[in-house]
């Protein structure tokens, strides 16, 4: 492993009108405890949004926490948004409610990894340590 410059940047979302953030909070003190700088957007984000603060962020990784059902509305929505910033680069990954059915959707969207209820914290922060992409100024 060589000698991070700079830990992993992490923009940890809500998108829509999903008003519950709990499991987002949780996960964005899990990614902070595993050494990552954790961005949190708070509720009801719209893709432009998420893309904006990726954008200014120069986030690594963009996490999406989604409770509402409206994923597969979202979701397009914010990997078009974050092209058209320019940062397509970014690892995406999602969480939340999601039916097991509409994951291989999800994922040939460009969401790398779909984590539902009931992951071990430490699953989802490895897979983000794991598959963050490779950066001059990153290392895992």
């Amino acid at each position: 492993m060589s000698e991070r410059q700079r830990p992993i940047r992490i923009l940890v979302a809500k998108p829509g009108l999903d008003g519950h953030d709990r499991g987002a909070k949780v996960m964005a003190r899990a990614f902070r405890d595993a050494g990552c700088e954790v961005i949190y957007t708070g509720l009801f984000q719209t893709p432009e949004m998420i893309a904006a603060a990726a954008l200014q962020e120069d986030v690594d990784v963009v996490g999406l926490s989604i409770l509402s059902g409206a994923h597969m509305t979202l979701f397009p929505a914010i990997v078009d948004a974050l092209k058209t910033v320019g940062r397509e680069d970014a690892l995406i990954v999602a969480g939340g409610t999601i039916p097991e059915d509409d994951i291989p959707l999800i994922e040939a969207m460009g969401i790398s990894k779909v984590f539902g209820p009931g992951t071990p914290l430490q699953v989802a922060v490895g897979y983000v340590l794991e598959n963050t992409p490779d950066r001059d100024n990153v290392s895992i």
